[in-house]
């Protein structure tokens, strides 16, 4: 499965995301081609991203940084998990 991801990175909020087969990757990065072309008139500090992972619960696991407040990952305990 593939998502599509816009993220803020000076806020730090997802933006949007958007799922794929991933036999529809051709259509995934056209999406995400045509978002960052549309986002180059701004002076933008966002990610476009294209992930593949099994599930959306594996991939909110393994970049957690795309779901999670800053203050939640700078959290000396959460790092400890």
């Amino acid at each position: 499965m593939l998502f599509l991801i816009e993220y803020d990175r000076p806020s730090g909020s997802l933006i949007q995301i958007q799922t794929y087969a991933a036999e529809d990757s051709v259509t995934a990065n056209q999406t995400r081609l045509a978002l960052e072309l549309d986002r180059l008139h701004m002076t933008s500090t966002r990610e476009v991203v294209i992930l593949d992972a099994e599930s959306a619960a594996a991939l909110r696991k393994t970049h957690s940084r795309y779901f999670e407040s800053l203050a939640s990952l700078a959290n000396p305990a959460r790092r400890s998990r």
